[in-house]
């Protein structure tokens, strides 16, 4: 174990590094503009060309987690499992193109996911929509802080509290002063360090045993079951994973921000092209670095498989190394996501307190930016497991997918019955949905039933209802700039 003080050192000149660009990046737009809005807070509509949309969805799509999960899906799913992480969390890139596009066309002033269910299918789906995205979303918080918080803590024993409130607080200084547009900015720069911080973990980790033709041999005699693509736990962890993250994914309020900054529909559909190619073998190499550790003895601990890993053949610089790059892939997805909850907040605001006016809106948006981020470090400081608590999310996310999407396409498809839809799925995936110590249960069955049934009834239930005009959603969203009360954000028609 190298010494505390100079792993903490590395932690917050990272963080710090990155929270100064966001603060100067924020300090140089509200120069620029004579008055920072909370529309400027929470979006930058239309803004960002190719490079920067593909960088931020990169950034955002990555986190600490691709240093564990990929990790301890390989050392018992191995290379079918892995393809099957890296296509699911390109699923949801491809996924994004046509219903962005059609997103876009119909909301076009929009903020939110929520701004639209609630609009299309009134309170019940809206009440549902919003539980699944801000318990998803703050699970998701919660595990990137904690997971950086117990990667410094592997690396130098360094107390989970200390390092849970470095990083989120680095965070969120420029996350709760400048916005999304500073997390655009920071995202741009956590990309480029990221990719290449992420080859050269990879590459010195191959170095350090031997080289690769040495580590394809150590895994060719020492777990050649995890190489085979008709190892059947890996076939099954790969279908789970693309639905889980698919659906997951497409509830995230970051991805949806992202939608709307793309300067015009080819912008968005070349970055999230770029950014589907991108993330494959972002997730799918660390993930090997658990088969390695499996067929090297290391893996005793799946979830910390590449640590393991590390720490018994790295020299210190390149522990060190990986140290910067877990810190820049957890402020990536950190800021992503206190600031997309932010917005979910937000524009829930205008609609409950449409007296409440553009500065008193801004307010709520920090201090709403700082109290997530308090919290995400009070469950960080606790070091709990989250994994369950993220398969209950996505599994609700998949019985939620395809009725809140249907929506966009099918006008005679109500509420009632995308809520029909929703509680069926829901309903026949905790059947067979695991216990926590996963003792009974079939988890791809459970995903796939309620991924299945809510499409059954979707099909059957799409022109039951009375039309829904669609230009009716582009006229009720508006941005909150430069007006208030009624006017901003969603009306208060119902």
């Amino acid at each position: 174990m190298m010494g505390g003080i100079l792993a903490i050192a590395v932690v917050i000149a990272a963080a710090l590094g990155f929270a100064l660009a966001g603060v100067v990046h924020a300090r140089a737009a509200h120069a620029r503009t004579q008055r920072f809005s909370v529309e400027d807070y929470v979006s930058a509509r239309y803004s960002a060309g190719t490079s920067a949309t593909t960088a931020t969805l990169v950034a955002s799509a990555m986190g600490a987690w691709i240093l564990y999960s990929p990790a301890e899906a390989g050392t018992w799913g191995g290379l079918t499992a892995l393809a099957g992480y890296g296509l699911g969390s390109a699923a949801p890139m491809l996924a994004l193109i046509p219903l962005g596009r059609k997103m876009r066309a119909l909301v076009p002033d929009g903020h939110s996911l929520t701004e639209f269910v609630w609009l299309r299918y009134g309170r019940g789906m809206y009440a549902l929509t919003m539980g699944v995205m801000l318990f998803y979303m703050f699970v998701f918080l919660a595990a990137e802080t904690t997971g950086i918080a117990l990667a410094v803590k592997l690396v130098a024993q360094t107390p989970l509290p200390l390092t849970a409130a470095l990083v989120g607080l680095a965070t969120v200084a420029y996350t709760a002063y400048g916005g999304l547009p500073s997390t655009i900015f920071t995202d741009r720069i956590q990309t480029a360090v990221i990719i290449p911080l992420l080859v050269v973990a990879l590459t010195g980790v191959a170095v350090a045993m031997g080289g690769g033709g040495a580590v394809v041999e150590k895994v060719r005699t020492g777990a050649p079951a995890l190489l085979s693509l008709g190892h059947r736990p890996g076939i099954e962890a790969a279908v789970t994973f693309v639905i889980a993250i698919l659906a997951a994914n497409l509830f995230h309020q970051g991805y949806w921000q992202r939608v709307y900054i793309a300067r015009d529909d080819r912008v968005l559909r070349n970055a999230l092209l770029a950014s589907a190619v991108v993330v494959v073998p972002v997730v799918v190499l660390p993930g090997l670095l658990g088969i390695v550790a499996v067929a090297g003895g290391r893996a005793e601990v799946p979830s910390v498989a590449f640590f393991n890993l590390l720490l018994g053949v790295a020299p210190v610089w390149l522990v060190l190394t990986v140290l910067v790059l877990a810190v820049a892939l957890a402020m990536s997805s950190i800021d992503t996501l206190l600031n997309g909850l932010a917005t979910v907040f937000t524009s829930d605001l205008a609609r409950l307190r449409p007296g409440e006016g553009d500065r008193g809106l801004l307010r709520w948006s920090r201090l709403i930016t700082v109290a997530l981020a308090v919290a995400a470090i009070a469950v960080a400081s606790r070091g709990y497991s989250v994994l369950y608590l993220f398969l209950v999310a996505d599994l609700v996310c998949a019985a939620a997918m395809v009725p809140v999407f249907a929506g966009l396409y099918a006008p005679r498809f109500s509420g009632a019955a995308a809520m029909v839809s929703t509680l069926a799925g829901l309903i026949a995936g905790v059947a067979f949905f695991p216990d926590p110590g996963f003792t009974r249960g079939h988890l791809l069955t459970s995903f796939a039933l309620a991924a299945f049934v809510p499409a059954v009834i979707t099909a059957a239930l799409a022109s039951s209802g009375r039309p829904f005009e669609m230009e009716r959603l582009r006229m009720l969203v508006r941005p909150f700039a430069g007006s208030s009360g009624a006017e901003a954000g969603v009306k208060p028609d119902r």
